[in-house]
């Protein structure tokens, strides 16, 4: 019977789905290319073929006796487990579809399978907020109509028709997205569907696989958990947090801000109305609470020794590494778990509060796995999950559904969004309170970052070459520059707003404290003298500079 291709096996779904994987493992680079935007982000290859890489091991064991239903399974949950970035999201999804479609079935034929696809575009549609059309969801969503219309009776006929019509719909995406056009590419995600359905074709139409062609080792660049930053010399030693009940409106934030970065650094000082929230480290707390009680009074103090604390956190590292993060169980009602790449930045959002740092951000999005992993590893009833990054929000929605306690995922699209949120947490409130206020302090803030071009490009008519320096503002390419201390300050005055009151500027790791003084000082000159602005060393990579301002 499986010479007309009129049914499949599941010894024939396992090898089709490992040729898909091996084809868009061998062509990742080049989909990431098909990046918009010049900038070092373009990761929808690595991403939808590490989701897929996920699933190997388990189809490799399979016996040839397998049933396509146990195949659909395992690729299912191992790609949901192993789920990267936006595309690798929607891709586990279209396999989940083909899982909960042929459910009790060893063989299975076109129709299996074309009402198995449906199955998967409606989860990954029903998974995105506000489809585009143009993209991935367009390509599957299409082949699949097409197929249905024509209801094949044997596979070949299909993966013909599932092809050609992948393919039609990724070259018409162009006209389909502007941004795409002016690019002059076509949908990365688009291209990264098509070129696993290719691998799969080859399989049930030729009965040949595609190999995977030998692999450059790489290091792991995703991280559970905060490690380096422990080591770090420490300069002010106790990590100083209050509330501010204003006494009257002649308090004044600003000032206080002023005075704690007199006496310390890593200074965030919050007006929200009635009260200041403070945030320092300082050798001298009681200055710092002696100041606070001069505009009000004072709640929610909190002064830790941070050098004892971090012996103790090292401690507790190494056990969790050893352990690969166990679970355990829930001891506290509020706990956070944030993304972020850069000791500096791991260890403000720990400062914060934060109980997990995973570590990950651009150019290395942590998987739904390692977002579970520290979620369960967070002692907490509820667990607030920072993302921080647009394209590790969906990874991290899929986590919820998998986790032992209730997860709560903040929509934070970057670093200074993050911060904002965490600053707004209340102890006193309950979970929707929380979730409520922090969602809303999101809005509060705006971001902007400084990278440099991974290609030649093209933006609005411009060309853009290789390594010159690119500002974006707000997720967005704002514009190109040759020197990185210029467009910090031109990023930083468009930031700028009537009734902003703080910048804070975030250097990386290919950054000097040295440069970021002189541009720091350079910067001051150029902003009105009421507006504070905070230096701090993130150690973040890609980014010179990322920026908030409120």
């Amino acid at each position: 019977m499986e010479e007309t291709k009129q049914l499949i096996s599941g010894k024939i779904l396992r090898d089709a789905i490992i040729s898909g994987a091996n084809n868009i493992l061998n062509n990742r680079e080049s989909v990431d290319e098909l990046n918009v935007f010049p900038v070092p982000d373009g990761d929808t290859g690595t991403n939808m073929s590490m989701t897929i890489k996920n699933a190997l091991p388990e189809l490799k064991a399979m016996k040839d006796t397998v049933s396509a239903e146990q195949v659909a399974k395992a690729a299912a949950g191992a790609m949901l487990r192993g789920a990267r970035g936006n595309s690798g999201v929607i891709l586990s999804l279209l396999f989940r579809g083909l899982s909960k479609g042929i459910v009790g079935k060893s063989e299975i034929t076109p129709a299996d399978y074309i009402e198995a696809l449906a199955k998967g575009v409606a989860s990954a549609y029903k998974s995105v907020m506000k489809p585009t059309e143009g993209t991935m969801l367009t390509v599957a969503r299409v082949a699949q109509e097409k197929a249905a219309e024509a209801a094949p009776e044997d596979f070949d006929t299909l993966f013909e028709i599932l092809l050609t019509a992948s393919k039609e719909t990724l070259d018409q995406t162009p006209e389909m997205l502007p941004v795409l056009k002016k690019a002059g590419v076509v949908d990365a995600g688009g291209m990264g569907y098509y070129i696993i359905l290719t691998g799969m074709a080859s399989v049930i139409r030729n009965g040949l696989m595609i190999e995977a062609a030998e692999e450059k080792p790489k290091e792991d660049t995703v991280i559970s958990s905060v490690g380096e930053e422990y080591s770090e010399e420490i300069e002010n030693i106790y990590c100083t947090e209050y509330t501010v009940s204003k006494k009257d409106s002649s308090a004044d934030a600003v000032k206080l801000r002023a005075y704690l970065e007199s006496i310390g650094d890593s200074v965030v000082v919050v007006d929200d109305g009635d009260i200041i929230k403070v945030h320092c480290h300082t050798e001298h707390p009681g200055k710092a609470l002696e100041k606070g009680i001069s505009l009000g009074t004072l709640t929610n103090m909190k002064i830790e020794n941070m050098k004892e604390r971090n012996k103790d956190a090292a401690a507790k590292e190494i056990s969790r590494r050893e352990n690969k993060l166990a679970p355990v169980k829930p001891e506290k009602d509020f706990g956070f778990v944030a993304v972020c790449s850069g000791s500096g930045l791991g260890a403000l959002f720990k400062n914060l509060g934060a109980d997990i740092i995973v570590r990950g951000g651009q150019t290395m999005n942590p998987s739904t796995e390692d977002i579970l992993e520290a979620i369960n590893a967070t002692p907490a009833h509820n667990v607030f999950v920072l993302p921080n990054n647009k394209n590790i929000i969906m990874a991290a929605e899929q986590a919820v559904k998998l986790a032992d306690r209730n997860v709560i995922v903040l929509q934070s699209r970057s670093i200074p969004q993050g911060i904002t949120a965490m600053l707004a947490y209340d102890e006193s409130v309950d979970v929707n309170e929380n979730s409520v206020a922090m969602t809303k302090a999101l809005d509060s803030v705006g971001s902007g970052s400084i990278t440099f071009a991974v290609r030649d490009s093209d933006f609005e008519g411009k060309e853009i070459k290789k390594g010159e320096i690119l500002a974006m503002e707000n997720g967005k390419l704002s514009f190109v520059e040759r020197d990185v201390t210029k467009a910090l300050i031109k990023l930083t005055r468009k930031l700028v707003k009537s009734g902003s009151s703080y910048i804070t500027v975030i250097y990386g790791s290919d950054v000097t404290d040295e440069t970021a003084n002189k541009a720091y000082e350079q910067l001051r000159a150029k902003i009105n003298d009421d507006i504070e602005i905070t230096l701090v060393n993130g150690g973040q990579p890609v980014y010179y500079y990322i920026v908030s301002v409120e």
